[in-house]
């Protein structure tokens, strides 16, 4: 997905996210979100070096409340 393209509806994503869609969606910083993806229970799978989520995974695990992003604790 664009840097640049503005977030306007669910349908806008991709199916699959990648970590810069993740930072965008959640207005965090980039090591926040790779520090999120590498979480215990985070629904992204690897392959290689690419860091993938599926947008539905996300937003399930979004709807859960998950206590698991980065700085959450302080």
């Amino acid at each position: 997905m664009n840097d640049k393209k503005r977030l306007n509806s669910y349908e806008d994503l991709p199916l699959v996210l990648d970590v810069a869609d993740i930072q965008r969606i959640m207005g965090i910083s980039r090591a926040s979100a790779y520090e999120l993806v590498h979480a215990p229970g985070f629904p992204a799978f690897r392959r290689g070096r690419l860091i993938k989520v599926s947008k539905i995974a996300f937003f399930e695990w979004m709807a859960k409340g998950s206590e698991t992003v980065p700085g959450s604790d302080k």
